[in-house]
Order: structure tokens, then C-alpha cells, then sequence
């Protein structure tokens, strides 16, 4: 069974390829994701790694957590499941202060 790795704080030029070949030292590899920003598609500075077998993934946290990659010092762990979001509400009921922006000036002085 995989297991899915979480990989922080990576260099903004590591790749895909260089994570997975890094990780594949170690054992299978079955993916490998770096998260990127949608307007700017750069690094956000971690990744994912889906390891082929839970011991391999074991194996990589001990081996790679706190070493070093395209100089910088990573974090390897064990991913956590994503949280689920919240729907966001933006009716009424008195909830938002100042129509939901910024600033000093009261609810009164906006209207």
C-alpha cells in the first residue's frame, strides 16, 4: 500500500524530477507533485511524494527529513489528509464589521 509524504520547505527551482529522483534512492516512487501558485505557477516551497510501499515511506522520512536539497534544509513527514473547507458565508447577519473591510471607520460612517 502507498503512503503519501508531505516535503517543505523546499527551493522554489526544485522540480519534480529532482524530488523524485532524490526520493527514488529510497524506494518506488508512485508520484510526486511540487505545489505551484495558480496566477504565478511558481514553487509554493512543498511538495508530495507518494512512496509504492509504507515501508520505503518510512525509510524516506528517516533518510531525507533534515537533510539538505538545492541548498536549502527540507522537511520530510507523513502527509496529514487535507481539511475539509468550509463554505464561506457572506450574507448578512451582523457577523462582518465595517461591510467586511478594513479599516478604523464604523459600520455608520460607511453610508
Amino acid at each position: 500500500m502507498n503512503k503519501k509524504l508531505y516535503v517543505g520547505n523546499l527551493s522554489y527551482d526544485t522540480t519534480e524530477e529532482r524530488l523524485r529522483s532524490l526520493f527514488s534512492e529510497v524506494g518506488p516512487v508512485d508520484s510526486v507533485a511540487v505545489i505551484t501558485d495558480r496566477e504565478t505557477g511558481r514553487s509554493k516551497g512543498f511538495g508530495f511524494v507518494e512512496m509504492g510501499t509504507e515501508d520505503a515511506a518510512e525509510a524516506a522520512i528517516e533518510r531525507l527529513n533534515d537533510t539538505e536539497l538545492d541548498r536549502r534544509t527540507i522537511v520530510v513527514s507523513e502527509a496529514r489528509p487535507p481539511r475539509e473547507r468550509s463554505e464561506r458565508s457572506y450574507g448578512g447577519g451582523g457577523q462582518r464589521r465595517n461591510g467586511g473591510r478594513g479599516g478604523s471607520r464604523g459600520r455608520d460612517e460607511m453610508y
